[in-house]
């Protein structure tokens, strides 16, 4: 007597929607991560804007922060990017 696998005992239809459902479930789960992933970058480039407030300009803040100046420019510009969408009240689309 032979055992037979779970999937040979489902249709070709119902293989087909789990196949589905799990793919689903794995778009939904990075859509989440990215989303987490953006809000996190925000919150740093909020942080850098701050540090580069403290530290007095670009280049101290990276020289303290160990980051290059272009990082804390782009950080600078999300930062600024962020602040107008907060500002203009029709938030992130």
């Amino acid at each position: 007597m032979s055992v037979q696998s779970s999937d040979r005992n489902l249709s070709r239809k119902q293989r087909l929607q789990e196949k589905q459902r799990r793919q689903l479930a794995v778009v939904d789960t990075v859509d989440k991560a990215e989303a987490k992933a953006r809000k996190a970058e925000v919150e740093l480039a909020g942080a850098v804007a701050e540090a580069v407030q403290v530290f007095g300009d670009e280049q101290a803040a990276s020289e303290g922060l160990d980051m290059p100046v272009d990082a804390i420019r782009r950080f600078l510009g999300m930062a600024q990017d962020a602040a107008a969408d907060a500002g203009d009240g029709s938030g992130p689309s």
